[in-house]
């Protein structure tokens, strides 16, 4: 797994310890226990977690991207939006979509 530098990059003069979390603890130790969950299981998970508690930004574009990185496929992220939709809320889902739209346009 990349290193992440993502709070660093973006928060690290401003706060430095929620930097460390982010990069050191969530991504280099949660993320790395893949003798725990699958990398594309965390995936799934996290995607459904962001769209569940509205986090409808760049943070849920990065996570449908990292969740095709680590192997879901564009018709098993429309079934997890889908199903989540009854779970979360339709317009989540909505805001859900036209980001995997972008990520798997490819």
């Amino acid at each position: 797994m990349a290193k992440v530098t993502a709070g660093r990059d973006q928060l690290g003069e401003f706060a430095p310890e929620f930097a460390h979390l982010n990069d050191d603890v969530l991504f280099g130790e949660v993320w790395a226990r893949e003798d725990k969950l699958s990398p594309k299981l965390r995936s799934i998970v996290t995607v459904t977690a962001l769209m569940a508690s509205g986090a409808l930004d760049s943070s849920l574009k990065f996570h449908i991207s990292k969740a095709k990185g680590n192997g879901v496929t564009q018709e098993e992220m429309a079934e997890i939006l889908t199903h989540a939709a009854f779970y979360a809320g339709w317009p989540k889902a909505w805001a859900a979509f036209n980001f995997a739209k972008e990520v798997y346009k490819d």
